[in-house]
Order: structure tokens, then C-alpha cells, then sequence
């Protein structure tokens, strides 16, 4: 008997993710397009010292991944963050906002995705206005999405092999460089002039966080992995320490290769560090893989978009109509269908940047839940084995969520802030609809 089947009633959803899937789903997500254009923009905060902001942030986002190790393995359900909050708080409410945060940082994100794909990468092959070019190729991720998670996730692993590779080759380039006695290695421990390099490293491990969060979307396909309660643990920590490895290295590569007012001010750093090397690898080639890695990300962002759509769905806190499934394919065709339509009008309401700055707080807030969660629930037994994290581990992880969202800006609040308030509506209308009170 697996440990899903220990869990509860059995699942409409069809368990089709092995562990080596898990590990390539998580590592992918994590391995986005976050790498390939926040070096430079960390690098206009620290110098040279990429690497510590980058080192700083994988320790942040590891205390909060080791709340979720423990809580999806105790509580394997679609809805992630919002059964969590569920059953620690007991609040309908704060269960819905919670679930709605993760949903709405969610398609955010896969509308700043679709911009991405559709923006000086593509162009390097195709010359179309970039919000239409979005809103086709969010229709061929929904498409590939309600084709079936295990096509799905398969597809990811193609991509995570290719976005892992042009990283890999940027390492190796630079490495034999530096090796022929080229490059600035003098520069991975230099901070700009006239700055203090604790600030310094707090304002560059905000940006960097960005690169490392996508671990939480597999909280949301816990209910379609085998064996979950043994595999997922090693699956997240194996790729989130992998990510972490590699952005380390890419980090060190990166500040060796170019001056840093250079990479500070380029739009594409990595495709300038491997043009730096001298190699004369074809620019497409870059792209290309850029393309890979921004179509990964928002593909596996979607999938659990639908996901948590469908989770909130099963716990009462969204309409019945959401978890209506594939006869043949047992995928939420309805989730899927409403979470397309609102990244596609999101691609139209702003650009990259301001897209991603509010992804960034609204996962925030549902980490901050989700590790308030896991000491609420400490004593909330389940008949299965589930993995334990230290208990030290969620306090530290709440005091970093506190930590970094005062680093976020008045107007990145005011954006969330109204994404919030919708969700607030929205609860009221369905409290209203099903008649409750209070």
C-alpha cells in the first residue's frame, strides 16, 4: 500500500510522477528564467560577490522548503498552501485568501513568463507583437497541461535537461577561460565602492530569492506522486541543492568573465558572459535555451495553478464546477481553462519586472502561512509516516519571510494589495452564494 493510499480516500487525480519525475518538476521550476536575468541585476547590488546573495537566499528558501517537506508529506492533497492553512487555522476565510495568494502569484507569474518568452529571445527567430505571441503561447501550455500531468512532466524534463545544460555550458566556458589566464577573478569577492555590504547583500538576496522559489508548486501534484511521504522530501531538498549549486557556480562564472558594470547593465548577462569567453558560440543557440527555460517555467506554473484551482475546489472553498476532470485524461479541464484566461488578460496589464515584484510578495505571504502552519499542526497526528523538520526551522523561516518583506517597496504592495482585495471579494460573493454566515 503506498503512502497516498494510507493518507485518505483514494484520489480522482492519477498518480503518474516517479521520483526521478519529482526531482526534474521541482529542479525545473527552480532552474527558470530568474537565472538568466538576475545576475546582472544582483550584480548592480553587490559587485562581484554574486555568489553571496545567491548563498543567502538558497539558505532563506531551504527553511521554508523544510516546512513544506513536512507538510506535504503529512498532508498530501492538491491545494498546497491553502489545506495547510485550513487545517491549522480552521478558517474558511484565511484558508481562501491563503489559497488565493499562491493562485493569483501563480498565473502572475505565467503571464511575466509568457512576456518573457515573447520578448527579445523569441525575436531572435520571429518578429511578432509580443502581448498577442503571449496569449498563444499560454494557449499551447494549457493544451499541453490538459493533454495529462505525466505528459506534462515528462515535457519538463526534456526542458530542465536543455535549461540545465546551457547553465552547465556557461560554467565550462567560463572555467576554461579563466583557466587559459583570462577574466577578472579578483572580482567575486569586491563589493561597489562606497557601499555596505550587509545592505548591500540583504537588497541583492530579495532578487535573488526569486531564483529559488518554484519549490512550492509541487505541493500542489503531491496527490498524483507515488509514494509520496518517502519521495518527495529527497526529491525537494536533492533539487533545490542542485539549483543552489549551480546558481553558485553560474554566480562565481559570471563575475569572472566580465567587468561588473558590464554585466550590471546588460539585459541578457548570461548570453554576455559566454560572448565574453571568446568561444564564438552562436548567439541564437542562447536563446534558444533562454526560450526552454522561460517555457518550462510557466508550463509547470500553470500546472499548478490548475492544481491549487482544483485543491481549493475539493476543500469547499471554490466552486464544484472547478473540479470536474478529463474522463480519459483525469486532469482539471475547468481549473485549466479559468487559470489560462486570467494570465492571458494579466500579460496585458503589465510588464516583466512589476509582474514578477508581486510574485515575490504574495509567496511571501503564503510562506509566511505555511510556516505558522507546520507549528499549529506539530501536534496534529495522521496515520502514515510523513518526514519532521527541527522545529527551530519554521521560527527561522517566519522571521526571514518578515525579513524580506520589508524589503519590498510601497508601490509592489499597493499592486498586491488590490490582487488581495479581489480575493476578498470574491470570498464574500461565494459566502453570499452558499448562503453562510459569519
Amino acid at each position: 500500500m503506498t503512502n497516498n493510499a494510507q493518507a485518505g480516500s483514494a484520489s480522482k487525480l492519477k498518480q503518474g510522477i516517479t521520483g526521478p519525475m519529482l526531482y526534474l518538476f521541482i529542479l525545473g521550476d527552480v532552474l527558470g528564467a530568474g537565472i538568466y536575468a538576475l545576475v546582472g541585476e544582483v550584480s548592480g547590488e553587490v559587485g562581484g560577490a554574486i555568489w553571496v546573495p545567491l548563498a543567502a537566499a538558497l539558505l532563506l528558501a531551504l527553511l521554508t522548503a523544510s516546512s513544506y517537506a513536512e507538510l506535504v508529506t503529512k498532508y498530501p492533497k492538491a491545494g498546497g498552501a491553502a489545506v495547510f492553512a485550513e487545517r491549522a487555522f480552521k478558517r474558511p476565510a484565511l484558508s481562501f485568501m491563503v489559497g488565493f495568494c499562491m493562485l493569483a502569484a501563480g498565473v502572475t507569474s505565467a503571464a511575466g513568463l509568457s512576456l518573457a518568452f515573447t520578448g527579445d529571445y523569441l525575436n531572435a527567430f520571429l518578429d511578432v507583437p509580443p502581448v498577442p505571441a503571449a496569449i498563444v503561447f499560454l494557449l499551447l501550455v494549457a493544451l499541453l497541461n490538459a493533454r495529462g500531468i505525466s505528459e506534462s512532466v515528462r515535457t519538463n524534463v526534456v526542458m530542465t535537461v536543455i535549461e540545465l545544460s546551457g547553465l552547465v555550458l556557461v560554467i565550462v566556458l567560463v572555467a576554461v577561460m579563466v583557466g587559459r589566464g583570462d577574466g577578472y577573478t579578483e572580482q567575486i569577492t569586491e563589493f561597489p565602492a562606497g557601499s555596505n555590504p550587509a545592505t548591500a547583500v540583504l537588497a541583492a538576496s530579495l532578487l535573488a530569492y526569486y531564483s529559488f522559489v518554484g519549490f512550492e508548486v509541487s505541493a500542489n501534484v503531491a496527490e498524483e506522486v507515488r509514494d509520496v511521504s518517502r519521495v518527495y522530501p529527497r526529491a525537494l531538498f536533492g533539487a533545490m541543492l542542485t539549483a543552489g549549486v549551480v546558481y553558485l557556480l553560474i554566480g562565481i562564472a559570471a563575475a569572472s568573465a566580465l567587468p561588473t558594470e558590464e554585466l550590471a547593465n546588460s539585459s541578457g548577462p548570461l548570453l554576455a558572459v559566454v560572448s565574453a569567453t571568446g568561444f564564438g558560440l552562436p548567439d541564437w543557440i542562447f536563446s534558444l535555451i533562454a526560450l526552454v527555460a522561460v517555457a518550462n517555467g510557466a508550463l509547470l506554473t500553470m500546472i499548478m495553478s490548475s492544481r491549487l484551482t482544483y485543491g481549493m475546489e475539493e476543500q469547499g472553498l471554490l466552486p464544484a464546477v472547478f473540479g470536474k476532470v478529463l474522463p480519459n485524461r483525469k486532469t482539471p479541464w475547468v481549473a485549466i481553462m479559468v487559470t489560462t484566461a486570467v494570465a492571458m488578460v494579466l500579460t496585458m496589464t503589465g510588464g516583466l519586472a512589476s509582474l514578477a515584484e508581486t510574485v515575490v510578495l504574495l509567496l511571501l505571504l503564503v510562506f509566511l502561512s505555511t510556516n505558522i502552519s507546520v507549528i499549529v499542526l506539530r501536534k496534529d497526528s495522521v496515520d502514515h509516516p510523513h518526514f519532521r523538520t527541527p522545529l527551530v526551522l519554521p521560527y527561522l523561516a517566519i522571521a526571514s519571510c518578515v525579513l524580506l518583506l520589508t524589503q519590498q517597496s510601497g508601490a509592489v504592495w499597493l499592486r498586491a494589495g488590490i490582487l488581495l482585495a479581489i480575493g476578498g471579494v470574491l470570498y464574500l460573493v461565494r459566502r453570499a452564494v452558499k448562503g453562510k454566515v459569519g
